[in-house]
């Protein structure tokens, strides 16, 4: 398992590998986004493409206040893809498929960022910067999957769930989700509840990524 605190030392004190990282931050969110945006144009949904986001352009994804709590706190957001349900032959199950759509690139692209560094014999400084893009896809995606209004994963479950409750959970997170997220942040006894939630799986698939 990598040491994160050597790896973010090596990054600040290598500026190529801080340029290169930073990029796949940007990366990491704008391709989280896209595929959202061009997951719900597919399933017949015009309202991201109206909007400009069915595009890779990171101008079109970044939300600044997401941005900076992933590089500072490890967990953050992209600018949200708004789209119509109304427009989705089957609304439940296409927004679940457009929420998982997220999350689903930013692990993708972990894997295969993870293979192009076992195969290619690449500068310390590279690896790591490579690496920590690595984890910060892993956590984005992570981070998205917790069922909590406003993360993708409020809307992936309502795949799994009967169509009366997966209804009232909606209602229900548009109403506090904001509120329980919050709290799930917020430290409590030194650390907060939502990383005590995720650390662990994004250890185990950076292990099994390492």
């Amino acid at each position: 398992m990598i040491n994160y605190e050597v790896m973010i030392s090596l990054l600040s004190s290598n500026p190529i590998a801080f340029v290169i990282a930073t990029m796949g931050l940007v990366i990491a969110i704008t391709i989280h986004e896209a595929a959202h945006a061009f997951m719900a144009d597919y399933l017949g949904d015009p309202t991201p493409r109206a909007n400009g986001r069915t595009t890779l352009n990171p101008r079109a994804h970044l939300d600044p206040l997401g941005t900076l709590m992933l590089l500072l706190f490890r967990f953050g957001w992209g600018k949200p893809v708004g789209f119509d349900p109304y427009n989705l032959k089957n609304p439940i199950r296409d927004t679940s498929l457009i929420a998982l759509a997220g999350p689903a690139s930013n692990l993708l692209l972990a894997i295969f960022l993870a293979i192009f560094t076992k195969l290619l014999a690449v500068p310390v400084f590279f690896s790591t910067a490579v690496e920590w893009i690595i984890y910060l896809n892993v956590m984005l995606a992570v981070f998205n999957l917790v069922p909590v209004h406003p993360l993708d994963g409020s809307k992936i479950i309502l795949m799994f769930l009967p169509a009366n409750t997966a209804l009232e959970y909606e209602n229900f997170m548009h109403r506090y989700g904001m509120i329980v997220l919050v709290l799930l942040i917020l430290p409590w006894g030194g650390t907060s509840p939502i990383q005590q939630l995720i650390w662990p799986v994004i250890q185990f698939i950076m292990n099994i990524l390492s």
